[in-house]
């Protein structure tokens, strides 16, 4: 019953996937992606052994995303996107990513995506507010995720011995800094693109783990999806080796002690993601900035000479 709101959320967000790799590329590569997220290790690892939640949280953004954008629900969206940080506060920096595209839609796109927002964010977090403000201002605004180095800067700057003030910095007010530089991102990735707003999801997602200092294995489901929005081969990289890390991670003596072997892979699994993110930004700005959601993979075509076009879609 602990594994299954997980497991079951992840079949869905396949389902997502599909959809929204559908209506912007070719039908190989939709049924290619969201095959991919439901076999993707660190999904099975996290949702069918850990039963973490992080992936039900994230299977909502996506599903506001594809509400919003991909099926002119507005209402519905912003209950999705209520759900995801009501689960999990980690989507909450997709909320702006959201709340902008909604603003380019009109005022009435913005009144009702507000209102399905407002309205369960109020029923979920306005009695913990009102009764116990301090406790969701400690353990979930500023909540750390722990003080392991396992993971990202705050690893690479451990092995580099970098000052301990610079590390601390890090894990403390500098993750403010690094949620700024996630929501600044995915919001100007939405307003120039707003068709894409998926794929600006996607990159929103993808940058909080890249920048995030909190060492989890769970936290590796942040991204599993969004690589497979952006494209195959790079969800298709990012389930491989950071798939690697969890499988091999969960079977260690603690998902908190990371091998020697484990760490390895998260530091090239990094480097995948940072690449797949880099990917994901290039594409989405490769799309026409106005008509109808182009294929996040046909942005090479639009802009290939003739006789060179790819014949993939997200997948190149």
């Amino acid at each position: 019953m602990i594994r299954s709101p997980a497991s079951i959320a992840d079949f869905f967000c396949a389902l997502v996937v599909f959809e929204i790799v559908r209506r912007r590329g070719t039908l190989r590569t939709a049924v290619a992606c969201g095959i991919g997220v439901a076999f993707s290790p660190v999904l099975i690892a996290t949702s069918g052994y850990h039963g973490n939640t992080d992936s039900v949280a994230i299977t909502f953004a996506f599903a506001a995303a594809y509400l919003l954008v991909d099926r002119k629900a507005p209402l519905t969206a912003g209950v999705a996107a209520a759900l995801s940080i009501g689960i999990k506060f980690v989507p909450v920096v997709a909320i702006p990513v959201l709340f902008a595209v909604a603003l380019r839609g009109g005022r009435s796109v913005l009144i009702r995506f507000t209102a399905g927002f407002t309205a369960l964010t109020a029923l979920i977090w306005g009695p913990v507010l009102v009764t116990v403000p301090e406790n969701l201002k400690e353990n979930v605004l500023e909540y750390a995720g722990g003080g392991y180095r396992l993971w990202g800067l705050v690893r690479f700057a451990d092995v580099l011995g970098l000052p301990e003030p610079f590390i601390a910095f890090l894990r403390g007010e500098g993750h403010y800094l690094s949620v700024l530089i996630c929501v600044a991102v995915g919001v100007w990735l939405a307003l120039v693109r707003p068709a894409q707003l998926p794929g600006a999801v996607a990159v929103t997602l993808g940058l909080l783990l890249l920048l995030s200092t909190a060492s989890g294995l769970q936290y590796l489901t942040w991204a599993a999806a969004a690589m497979f929005v952006i494209g195959f081969w790079e969800g298709l990289a990012y389930s491989s080796v950071l798939g690697w890390t969890a499988v091999l991670g969960y079977q260690g003596r603690s998902p908190v002690r990371w091998s020697e072997t484990v760490l390895q892979l998260g530091a090239a699994g990094w480097l995948v993601l940072a690449v797949g993110l880099v990917s994901g930004v290039r594409k989405i700005l490769a799309t026409p900035p106005a008509g109808p959601p182009s294929s996040l993979a046909e942005q090479a075509s639009a802009t290939a000479p003739r006789g060179s076009q790819p014949s993939g879609s997200a997948v190149n």
